[in-house]
C-alpha cells in the first residue's frame, strides 16, 4: 500500500510513502533471502525491523507479525506477503488511541 503525501514545494521528499506489505516488499527485494523459506530465516535475514502499517507512520516490529501467522513455511516472495498482508490490514484499520477511536466517531 502507497500514499501520496502532502503537497510540499521540497521536490526531496519522495513521490509516496510506503507502508505495509509494500514497505516491506523492498526490503524483501533487497535481502539475500530464497525461497522456499521460514519464519525464523526471514527474521535471520531482515532482522527485527519496524515496518510501518499505516500513512500515519505507525510501525510493527517484524517478528511480531510473523508471530501471528498461523503458517512458519513460505514457498515464494509473494506467498510470503500474501500471508501478511491480513495482519498489516488489521492494524491499519484498527482504531489505536483515543484520538483516533475519537477520529472514528465523526462522520467527516
Amino acid at each position: 500500500m502507497g500514499v501520496r503525501p502532502p503537497a510540499d514545494d521540497d521536490l526531496s521528499e519522495p513521490e509516496s510513502v510506503e507502508f505495509g506489505i509494500a514497505a516491506l516488499d523492498g526490503t524483501l527485494s533487497e535481502a539475500d533471502l530464497s525461497f522456499p523459506t521460514d519464519r525464523g530465516t526471514v527474521i535471520e535475514k531482515l532482522g527485527d525491523q519496524s515496518v510501518p502499517y499505516d500513512a500515519a507512520g505507525r510501525t510493527v516490529q517484524l517478528a511480531e507479525v510473523l508471530s501471528e501467522l498461523d503458517r512458519d513455511r513460505f514457498e515464494s516472495k509473494q506467498d510470503l506477503l500474501d500471508a501478511l498482508y491480513p495482519a498489516f490490514e488489521e492494524r491499519r484499520s484498527s482504531p489505536r488511541g483515543l484520538l483516533s477511536q475519537l477520529r472514528s466517531l465523526v462522520p467527516f
